[in-house]
């Protein structure tokens, strides 16, 4: 029975605050994407220029498949400063700060490489940091009675970060070409401090819910009683600290950010397993109502997993599908990276499809689109369009060229998965997490995309291996084709284990009561 004032309301309006919180977001997206957008364009063209040109596309990859892992690794910093000491709006106000002054390294330092990658150091933690935290603030403003307005305003929360990525993949590569990197990496400061100032604007309507005093019943110390509770979860957690360690040893070989990502993929996988196999043991020592809690953070991270294929995907199409483009038919005047102008455009209109259209539509036929059922579907249609990319690439590789209007195919199919993966992971995993987890759970969501941008790279790496490319070449495909076709099947592998254990997942509801 629902407590006490907590009825739903079929009325409720959607809280006013919540513009500030969209214009906010709108102005942030405008200014990341801004500068995503045209990153790689600008190492290859400018700033990687000291290397043979042959070299200039693979780095430009390394360096912008690692500020990206680093964007969504913050998110672990941001959501535990923000669910334990400053709570969500104060860590969202003062890391945009230190994101505003990255902003700012990019368009004074565009001839210094410390000084550019000074700057990409502060915008990864400045963005990384406010992710999880932005997306809980939203949630956080609607409790019981108005919580069914809530997928509308994820909904519309996402389709507003796309208006500012479709202006800014269209204007940006634009300036960077015309008006020169300064004035191209300027402008998205220009925006992150607008943006600031809309969040600021806002302080006194916002719902703040405080952050968690110090709990004796947190999810890590929950995990840890249930470790020491016996031999097979001292074993699991020793095994991922040893796989850790290991994997720094092999920094010279790895690299640094390779090696730190898969120590961390290690404690977390290996510990985990350990926790769940002894959970048990943590009652008495905790609460039910804690362990409980645990094991259903455990189960989202099962899910989580499952969908780093789809962002390993993804977010090559700021680089990989830029620089195919390079070799595409095209007007003077267009920018390979303009194209990913196509991504928001198609996000804007298949989100009100879908919700209006779409989905009303299945559920008289009798099949209702569940969230789990949404993301499934979603790692499968990414994994159709690097398919299609993988056949255009053999094309490209045969030595015939053809217009880059051809993209839009992928195009259409990895917008339609993302809309299904990106904008229904947000509000699913917020509905997940338990109050005191809420942060933490949005930034394990947010780690999904680090570890799905690692596999990128040690992709990259392994291809510099001469037996790897051997292989590559008895397959009679080039490397770029192979690696499209083994991320398509990466992703279809993906897709079918998530819907076998998508059946079985029990879905929670942890929104606040009123």
């Amino acid at each position: 029975m629902s407590p006490a004032g907590a009825t739903p309301d079929p009325k409720a309006p959607i809280p006013r605050q919540i513009s500030f919180i969209i214009g906010n977001e709108g102005c942030e997206r405008f200014s990341f994407y801004g500068m995503r957008n045209i990153l790689t364009a600008f190492l290859v063209t400018s700033l990687l220029a000291y290397l043979p040109e042959g070299d200039r596309p693979g780095a430009a990859k390394d360096v912008f498949h690692t500020f990206v892992i680093g964007v969504y690794f913050f998110p672990l910093l941001g959501g535990w400063l923000a669910d334990r000491f400053w709570g969500k709006y104060n860590t969202i106000f003062w890391l945009s700060l230190v994101y505003c002054v990255g902003q700012g390294c990019l368009a004074l330092f565009v001839d210094s490489q410390a000084g550019f990658y000074t700057g990409l150091f502060l915008i990864a933690l400045g963005s990384g940091g406010i992710k999880p935290c932005i997306s809980a603030f939203v949630g956080d403003q609607f409790d019981q009675t108005n919580k069914h307005r809530a997928k509308v305003v994820f909904d519309a929360f996402y389709w507003i970060i796309n208006f500012g990525s479709f202006f800014a993949s269209l204007l940006m590569p634009h300036f960077l070409v015309h008006f020169g990197p300064a004035v191209a990496f300027g402008i998205p400061g220009v925006l992150m401090f607008i943006s600031t100032v809309i969040l600021w604007a806002g302080r006194r309507r916002y719902v703040m819910v405080p952050p968690a005093p110090p709990n004796p019943h947190s999810f890590l110390n929950v995990s840890r009683t249930a470790i020491a509770a016996g031999t097979p979860g001292k074993f699991f957690a020793g095994l991922g600290f040893a796989l850790a360690v290991l994997s720094f040893v092999l920094i010279p070989k790895l690299g640094f950010v390779i090696a730190a990502c898969m120590a961390l993929v290690a404690v977390i996988a290996f510990g985990g397993i350990g926790v769940w196999l002894q959970l048990e043991g943590a009652r008495g020592r905790h609460p039910d109502e804690a362990v409980e809690g645990v094991r259903g953070v455990l189960r989202v991270l099962v899910l989580f997993a499952l969908v780093t294929p789809f962002w390993s995907l993804f977010d090559q199409k700021a680089s990989t599908w830029v620089l195919q483009a390079d070799a595409m038919a095209k007007p003077a005047w267009f920018q390979s990276s303009m194209m990913q102008a196509l991504n928001p455009a198609l996000v804007m209109l298949l989100i009100p499809f879908n919700n209006l259209v779409l989905y009303p539509a299945l559920k008289r036929l009798g099949f209702e689109m569940t969230a789990l059922r949404r993301m499934g579907a979603g790692i499968a249609f990414s994994g159709v369009a690097w398919v299609i990319v993988g056949a255009m690439q053999l094309v490209l590789d045969g030595g015939s060229t053809f217009t880059i209007t051809w993209q839009v195919l992928p195009y259409a199919f990895l917008t339609l998965g993302e809309v299904l993966v990106s904008a229904t992971g947000l509000e699913f995993a917020y509905s997940q997490a338990p109050q005191s987890m809420k942060g933490a759970l949005m930034s394990f969501w947010m780690l999904s995309v680090t570890v799905g941008n690692l596999w990128v790279l040690v992709v990259n790496a392994s291809v510099k291996n001469a037996a790897v490319t051997d292989l590559i070449a008895s397959t009679g495909f080039g490397v770029t084709a192979f690696q499209m076709f083994f991320f398509a099947a990466f992703a279809f592998v993906a897709a079918a284990v998530f819907a076998w254990v998508a059946r079985s997942y029990p879905v929670k509801d942890h929104y606040r009561t009123a």
